[in-house]
């Protein structure tokens, strides 16, 4: 009787506790931001929207899919431009879910894969373009890699928000090469910037000269301006320079 009655007692609480786990596993939550994507026998069932989610035990399974904004970082990595110059580029990639049963029936991991894809499109399109090019044209080199991965990844359930191109670091020689001509080329502004204020002085010098000439008058005033202006410091030495017919003026002045 006792041994009857602990069978009876284990097989009770064995069948509350798989009553338990059946439960467990047929309810559960799905989060705002993710979409469930029930199978059945292996089989796509249905897509269930954010909330509390019933599933059949054993014969229904659940994925669930996140359907926020994520980053793919791509690794720095080498590529070489039409030019044949080496560059080191990174980049990140900002991509959501917009189809769930996709992501998961068509590829087995996107993340990692929309990574891989721009990856290899990055080189493509570098590999395409002069290095004046990619060092000036961030944007358009980020537009043209976004429109070939899309074009791969909209099969997968995947929408490409962005691609930024993070940094495009050129050869130690390079970047000696391009200061020397960025000096150059500032020296260059530099001469042509003096050599137009010269030229403007000298049209200006020569206008105040024929001003000058035409007025005997002005000419004097500018010669006593000059005179008093360096009369203004006692160790200047003022040097008048007379007409040849000075002495003569001034000997007839005296006779007279």
């Amino acid at each position: 009787m006792d041994g009857l009655f602990v069978f009876i007692l284990c097989t009770g609480i064995f069948l509350v506790a798989l009553i338990l786990v059946l439960v467990r596993s047929s309810i559960k939550v799905v989060m705002q931001y993710e979409r469930g994507v029930v199978f059945q026998l292996g089989k796509f069932k249905t897509m269930k929207e954010p909330g509390l989610v019933f599933l059949v035990p054993i014969l229904q399974k659940m994925e669930v899919v996140d359907m926020r904004i994520k980053t793919a970082e791509v690794p720095r990595q080498e590529a070489m431009t039409k030019d044949n110059i080496s560059v080191l580029v990174n980049a990140v990639v900002y991509f959501k879910v917009v189809d769930p049963k996709a992501v998961i029936v068509n590829i087995q991991d996107y993340a990692y894969a929309i990574r891989q894809y721009t990856q290899a499109a990055l080189r493509d399109v570098i590999g395409n373009q002069e290095m004046d090019f990619v060092l000036t044209e961030r944007e358009a080199i980020a537009t043209d890699i976004r429109a070939i991965v899309e074009s791969e990844t909209s099969e997968w359930g995947l929408d490409v928000e962005s691609i930024k191109i993070q940094e495009i670091e050129l050869p130690a020689e390079m970047k000696r090469a391009m200061a020397k001509q960025a000096e150059a080329e500032r020296e260059r502004r530099a001469m042509i910037i003096a050599s137009e204020g010269e030229l403007k002085a000298a049209d200006n010098l020569n206008r105040a000269a024929e001003i000058l000439a035409a007025n005997p008058g002005a000419l004097h005033l500018r010669t006593l301006q000059t005179i008093r202006d360096i009369a203004t410091d006692p160790s200047e030495k003022i040097v008048l320079f007379m007409p040849n017919n000075f002495g003569e003026a001034i000997a007839k002045v005296i006779k007279e």
